[in-house]
């Protein structure tokens, strides 16, 4: 029986490169590399590259780094480059990563020690307020930024213990992908706030969701991580914007040290110290009301 897409694979293309286009939508595999696509030809790895950088010369499929490659939907045509939902491309490009250090019968598609973060979670949770030009992912394994089609993508390095927080979203309406949830995200926002567009943004992201937040949770979150910066800008903005959860908020302050952080580690050393907090406070509560007010 034919294939439902045959007739939608160029005829000039050979019957090795039209079964691999074919299988890989079967598997709903559109990103895919060099190792899935021999498991489908059952060619030795010369004659899979040949055939995959056919398909990328005839523009049915794009590189998007060295042996990780991606199918260019049949209803955009051919000859041209694609890059798809780029957060999908993000876990992909992780997952490529463990696929050539795992062992054969460790390899997988699936990768789970990841999650998108700072403002790409934030733009997946949609509460941005501005244009976000970079993906973040979250990731113990060391990968460096790449552009890809004109899209950056950094990895965010963390402690395998730090992988927490995570939820599972859909990006489209095909694929999901992992991200950081509310509490997370606001928290990973206030150590990189850079990540995130500034920490006003992060303060923003609070006041809109602070119906859906969870006090608590933040709390706990903010103690396992473990840093000091952290717990004095979340208890500070918490209690600046009247989060009714004293409990929690003086958790907090049970756990402060001696020393004092910036409020924003991206900003000079200037402004008053708040002994409440152990901060000083180089964006003024003044400045932090006034975002939420616009």
């Amino acid at each position: 029986m034919e294939h439902p897409n045959s007739n939608q694979i160029p005829k000039t293309l050979g019957p090795q490169t039209g079964r691999l286009v074919l299988s890989l939508y079967d598997r709903n595999q559109p990103i895919f590399g060099l190792a899935a696509a021999q498991e489908i030809l059952g060619t030795d790895r010369n004659t899979t590259q040949q055939l995959v950088f056919e398909l990328v010369k005839r523009g049915i499929a794009t590189r998007l780094k060295p042996g990780l490659f991606r199918l260019v939907p049949f209803e955009l045509g051919f000859e041209r480059e694609y890059l798809g939902n780029p957060y999908v491309v993000a876990r992909e490009l992780v997952g490529s990563r463990r696929d050539r250090t795992a062992s054969k019968t460790a390899q997988t598609r699936k990768t789970d020690d990841y999650y998108l973060s700072h403002g790409s979670a934030l733009d997946l949770h949609q509460i941005v307020t501005q244009p976000q030009l970079v993906v973040y992912a979250t990731t113990p394994r060391m990968i460096r930024p790449k552009t890809i089609l004109g899209t950056e993508f950094r990895f965010v390095r963390c402690k395998p213990a730090d992988l927490f927080g995570i939820t599972d979203v859909w990006a489209d309406k095909n694929e999901k992908v992992r991200v950081s949830d509310l509490e997370r995200t606001i928290l990973d926002g206030l150590k990189q706030p850079n990540y995130c567009g500034g920490l006003t943004e992060v303060a923003k992201a609070l006041w809109i969701k602070r119906s859906v937040i969870d006090p608590g949770k933040l709390v706990d979150y903010a103690s396992r991580l473990k840093i000091g910066a952290v717990l004095r800008r979340i208890g500070f903005l918490m209690e600046l914007y009247e989060f009714k959860s004293q409990p929690e908020i003086e958790r907090l302050r049970s756990k402060l040290t001696a020393t004092y952080h910036l409020l924003d580690p991206e900003l000079p050393s200037e402004g008053k110290f708040i002994a409440r907090w152990r901060l000083r406070l180089n964006v003024t509560e003044e400045e932090l009301r006034d975002i939420v007010r616009t």
